[in-house]
Protein backbone atom coordinates (compact mmCIF):
# COMPACT_ATOMS: atom_id res chain seq x y z
CA UNK A 1 0.00 0.00 0.00
CA UNK A 2 1.47 3.28 -1.02
CA UNK A 3 2.49 5.76 1.84
CA UNK A 4 0.62 9.28 1.99
CA UNK A 5 2.52 11.83 3.12
CA UNK A 6 0.85 15.43 3.92
CA UNK A 7 3.58 18.68 3.51
CA UNK A 8 2.55 21.52 4.93
CA UNK A 9 4.74 25.34 4.31
CA UNK A 10 4.92 27.70 5.95
CA UNK A 11 6.99 30.57 7.64
CA UNK A 12 5.69 29.76 11.33
CA UNK A 13 6.77 33.16 12.41
CA UNK A 14 5.87 31.54 15.18
CA UNK A 15 4.40 27.94 14.68
CA UNK A 16 0.66 28.20 16.75
CA UNK A 17 -1.92 25.61 17.51
CA UNK A 18 -3.90 26.32 14.66
CA UNK A 19 -1.18 25.27 12.01
CA UNK A 20 -0.94 21.96 14.04
CA UNK A 21 -4.85 21.22 14.10
CA UNK A 22 -5.57 22.14 10.62
CA UNK A 23 -2.61 19.93 9.36
CA UNK A 24 -3.96 17.19 11.53
CA UNK A 25 -7.13 17.77 10.31
CA UNK A 26 -6.03 17.96 6.56
CA UNK A 27 -3.96 14.61 7.57
CA UNK A 28 -7.21 12.72 8.71
CA UNK A 29 -9.17 13.39 5.72
CA UNK A 30 -5.95 12.18 3.35
CA UNK A 31 -5.45 9.61 5.25
CA UNK A 32 -2.00 10.39 5.75
CA UNK A 33 0.53 8.28 7.68
CA UNK A 34 2.56 11.34 8.23
CA UNK A 35 3.12 15.35 8.33
CA UNK A 36 5.98 16.95 7.24
CA UNK A 37 6.49 21.04 8.05
CA UNK A 38 8.44 22.53 6.00
CA UNK A 39 9.46 26.58 7.17
CA UNK A 40 9.97 28.44 4.38
CA UNK A 41 12.71 30.89 4.19
CA UNK A 42 9.74 33.57 3.50
CA UNK A 43 6.96 32.85 2.35
CA UNK A 44 6.95 32.60 -1.69
CA UNK A 45 3.96 35.46 -1.82
CA UNK A 46 5.31 37.72 0.43
CA UNK A 47 8.47 39.84 0.02
CA UNK A 48 8.82 40.24 4.12
CA UNK A 49 11.19 38.37 5.84
CA UNK A 50 10.46 36.08 8.69
CA UNK A 51 11.04 37.92 11.81
CA UNK A 52 12.64 35.45 14.06
CA UNK A 53 15.92 33.65 12.54
CA UNK A 54 15.77 30.15 11.29
CA UNK A 55 17.12 28.42 14.15
CA UNK A 56 13.94 29.92 16.37
CA UNK A 57 11.63 28.89 14.19
CA UNK A 58 13.05 25.29 14.33
CA UNK A 59 13.22 25.21 17.52
CA UNK A 60 9.82 26.21 18.06
CA UNK A 61 8.49 23.30 15.63
CA UNK A 62 10.30 20.92 18.15
CA UNK A 63 8.54 21.82 20.93
CA UNK A 64 5.23 22.36 18.90
CA UNK A 65 5.23 18.37 17.82
CA UNK A 66 7.67 17.24 20.44
CA UNK A 67 4.50 14.93 21.57
CA UNK A 68 2.74 14.43 18.25
CA UNK A 69 4.41 11.25 16.70
CA UNK A 70 2.69 12.12 13.33
CA UNK A 71 4.86 15.18 12.67
CA UNK A 72 8.03 15.49 11.33
CA UNK A 73 10.37 18.22 10.47
CA UNK A 74 12.23 19.23 6.88
CA UNK A 75 14.67 21.89 6.54
CA UNK A 76 15.28 21.40 3.05
CA UNK A 77 13.67 24.91 2.04
CA UNK A 78 15.88 26.63 4.37
CA UNK A 79 19.13 24.35 3.53
CA UNK A 80 18.32 25.13 -0.55
CA UNK A 81 20.22 28.30 -2.12
CA UNK A 82 17.21 30.58 -3.42
CA UNK A 83 15.90 30.63 -5.81
CA UNK A 84 13.56 27.95 -3.97
CA UNK A 85 10.90 26.20 -5.69
CA UNK A 86 8.54 23.64 -4.92
CA UNK A 87 9.08 21.35 -7.92
CA UNK A 88 12.65 20.91 -6.60
CA UNK A 89 10.99 20.23 -2.60
CA UNK A 90 8.88 17.56 -3.65
CA UNK A 91 12.12 15.93 -5.82
CA UNK A 92 14.04 15.55 -2.48
CA UNK A 93 11.10 14.59 -0.60
CA UNK A 94 10.23 11.60 -3.20
CA UNK A 95 14.42 10.65 -2.33
CA UNK A 96 13.94 10.99 1.11
CA UNK A 97 10.34 8.86 1.46
CA UNK A 98 10.90 6.82 -2.01
CA UNK A 99 9.45 6.84 -5.41
CA UNK A 100 6.18 5.18 -4.63
CA UNK A 101 4.99 7.53 -2.06
CA UNK A 102 1.77 9.96 -2.58
CA UNK A 103 2.47 13.35 -1.65
CA UNK A 104 -0.03 16.15 -0.76
CA UNK A 105 1.04 19.79 -1.05
CA UNK A 106 -1.23 21.49 1.54
CA UNK A 107 -1.88 24.95 0.25
CA UNK A 108 -4.77 27.66 1.58
CA UNK A 109 -7.52 28.70 -0.64
CA UNK A 110 -5.84 32.42 -0.88
CA UNK A 111 -2.71 31.17 -2.68
CA UNK A 112 -5.08 29.15 -5.79
CA UNK A 113 -5.26 32.27 -7.72
CA UNK A 114 -1.35 32.50 -7.68
CA UNK A 115 -1.21 28.55 -8.46
CA UNK A 116 -0.76 29.19 -12.31
CA UNK A 117 2.41 31.60 -11.62
CA UNK A 118 4.42 28.70 -9.66
CA UNK A 119 7.45 27.27 -11.09
CA UNK A 120 7.03 24.24 -13.57
CA UNK A 121 3.53 24.27 -12.02
CA UNK A 122 2.13 21.51 -14.45
CA UNK A 123 5.32 19.14 -13.59
CA UNK A 124 4.95 19.65 -10.18
CA UNK A 125 1.13 18.47 -9.79
CA UNK A 126 1.95 15.53 -12.00
CA UNK A 127 4.74 14.94 -9.11
CA UNK A 128 2.32 15.67 -6.07
CA UNK A 129 -1.05 16.26 -5.11
CA UNK A 130 -1.83 19.83 -4.58
CA UNK A 131 -4.27 20.12 -1.73
CA UNK A 132 -6.29 23.38 -1.35
CA UNK A 133 -7.74 23.73 2.22
CA UNK A 134 -10.89 25.58 2.65
CA UNK A 135 -11.63 26.56 6.17
CA UNK A 136 -14.81 26.02 7.72
CA UNK A 137 -17.23 28.86 7.03
CA UNK A 138 -16.11 30.05 3.98
CA UNK A 139 -17.16 29.83 0.71
CA UNK A 140 -15.60 27.05 -1.60
CA UNK A 141 -12.75 28.18 -3.58
CA UNK A 142 -13.42 29.55 -7.50
CA UNK A 143 -11.73 26.52 -9.47
CA UNK A 144 -13.35 27.64 -12.40
CA UNK A 145 -11.86 31.02 -12.42
CA UNK A 146 -8.62 28.82 -13.49
CA UNK A 147 -10.09 27.65 -16.46
CA UNK A 148 -8.36 29.20 -19.74
CA UNK A 149 -4.82 28.71 -17.24
CA UNK A 150 -5.42 24.77 -16.55
CA UNK A 151 -6.71 22.13 -18.88
CA UNK A 152 -10.23 20.83 -17.54
CA UNK A 153 -8.38 17.68 -16.05
CA UNK A 154 -6.03 19.61 -13.90
CA UNK A 155 -8.56 21.66 -12.50
CA UNK A 156 -11.07 18.72 -11.71
CA UNK A 157 -8.22 16.93 -9.58
CA UNK A 158 -7.13 20.50 -7.87
CA UNK A 159 -11.09 20.40 -7.00
CA UNK A 160 -11.03 16.83 -6.21
CA UNK A 161 -8.55 17.67 -3.37
CA UNK A 162 -9.87 19.97 -1.65
CA UNK A 163 -9.78 19.70 2.21
CA UNK A 164 -11.98 21.24 4.39
CA UNK A 165 -10.57 21.96 7.48
CA UNK A 166 -11.50 23.66 10.42
CA UNK A 167 -11.45 27.53 11.33
CA UNK A 168 -9.38 28.70 13.76
CA UNK A 169 -9.20 32.54 14.45
CA UNK A 170 -5.84 33.47 14.50
CA UNK A 171 -3.01 33.77 12.74
CA UNK A 172 0.80 34.47 13.32
CA UNK A 173 1.06 38.23 12.69
CA UNK A 174 -1.73 38.76 15.00
CA UNK A 175 0.21 36.98 17.76
CA UNK A 176 3.16 38.41 17.64
CA UNK A 177 1.23 42.08 17.54
CA UNK A 178 -0.73 40.34 21.10
CA UNK A 179 3.65 39.61 22.25
CA UNK A 180 4.62 43.15 20.87
CA UNK A 181 1.77 44.74 23.15
CA UNK A 182 2.62 42.38 26.10
CA UNK A 183 -0.59 40.91 26.00
CA UNK A 184 -1.50 36.99 26.59
CA UNK A 185 -1.39 34.80 23.71
CA UNK A 186 -1.16 31.86 26.06
CA UNK A 187 -4.46 30.47 24.14
CA UNK A 188 -3.02 30.36 20.66
CA UNK A 189 0.45 28.64 21.68
CA UNK A 190 2.10 25.56 22.84
CA UNK A 191 3.36 26.21 26.38
CA UNK A 192 7.19 25.23 25.92
CA UNK A 193 6.61 27.76 22.61
CA UNK A 194 5.61 30.81 24.80
CA UNK A 195 8.01 29.98 27.08
CA UNK A 196 10.91 29.85 24.38
CA UNK A 197 9.55 33.04 23.00
CA UNK A 198 9.70 35.01 25.97
CA UNK A 199 12.94 33.44 27.12
CA UNK A 200 14.63 34.46 23.58
CA UNK A 201 12.74 37.84 23.77
CA UNK A 202 11.07 37.17 20.40
CA UNK A 203 8.65 39.34 18.78
CA UNK A 204 9.42 42.37 21.21
CA UNK A 205 10.43 45.82 20.44
CA UNK A 206 14.26 46.25 19.51
CA UNK A 207 16.10 49.72 20.78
Amino acid sequence: MTDKIAIFGGTFDPVHTAHIKVAQAAAEKIGAKKVVLMPARRSPHKNKQPLAPDTDRIAMLKLAIADKSLFQISTAELNRAEPSYTIDTIGQLKQKFGGDCELYWLIGADMLKSLPLWHKIIELMDQCNISVMNRGGFDKPDFDSLSGKFDKEIIEKLRKNMIETPFIEISSTEIRQKILNNEDASQYLHPDVLDYIKKRRLYTATD
